[in-house]
């Protein structure tokens, strides 16, 4: 979530490494990043921001998830939190993950509001493809109106999987976007639990807004 603007976190397929034995397994991380965007959008006023995620993964696929991170004051907060609730599952070659997600704002809760969404992969060799749609069912908190994401993301290893290319290609559009597009374009090195990044941010809609201006994104996250 920190490298491009994608709704699903690549943790969620954590499932899949539960054994029998262990029926239920639980992720940390902390990571920061120096501009916080979110689909193309910087919601850290294009300053650093601290974010940290706990997972907590059964065996046959649920999840929960805790998710937070800084951003800019909005309404009297300064912290966004997203809680939610998935199933991932794998069929050969591909992987589905349907999630609800909460996104609460603490000190604003006028702006708390959910969103359900879905991610199909494919796994081609070590790289993967997938496809995600979300969707914001109509809520006072945001404006009464929906809300439709769609996005394209990919991942493929580099130099005998030393360093990982990504990408993401989305469009938004309703309560936070008219017709929006956003992509990005980045590159992971993992070294031991940590994981370094850079990646280019971009969006066709600034609205003459400085927060929706392209940008380099580095990040560094720790695993637990």
């Amino acid at each position: 979530m920190c490298l491009f603007v994608a709704a699903f976190s690549a943790d969620a397929g954590a499932q899949e490494a539960a054994s029998p034995a262990k029926r239920l397994d639980a992720a940390f991380s902390l990571s920061a990043v120096t501009d916080y965007r979110y689909r193309g959008l910087s919601l850290s006023n294009k300053k650093p921001a601290l974010q940290a995620e706990l997972t907590l993964s059964h065996a046959a696929g649920v999840y929960s998830r805790l998710w937070g991170s800084t951003i800019a004051g909005n309404g009297g907060a300064n912290l966004e939190t997203q809680l939610t609730l998935g199933y991932y599952a794998e069929f050969g070659a591909l992987n589905a993950d349907v999630q609800a997600a909460y996104y609460v704002y603490p000190g604003a809760s006028i702006d708390n509001y959910g969103e359900v969404a879905m991610r199909l992969g494919l796994a081609i060799g070590a790289s993967e493809l997938g496809v995600t749609a979300s969707y914001a069912p109509p809520q006072s908190n945001i404006g009464d109106l929906d809300n439709f994401y769609a996005g394209l993301d990919g991942r493929v290893p580099l130099a005998d999987g030393l360093a990982t290319l990504t990408g993401n290609f989305g469009i938004e559009d309703g309560a936070f976007g008219d017709r929006k597009l956003d992509w990005s374009i980045g590159v992971t090195r993992d070294v031991g639990p940590v994981t370094f990044g850079l990646a280019y941010v971009d969006t066709d809609r600034t609205f003459g807004d400085r927060l929706g201006k392209s940008t380099l994104v580095a990040s560094v996250a720790a695993a637990f």
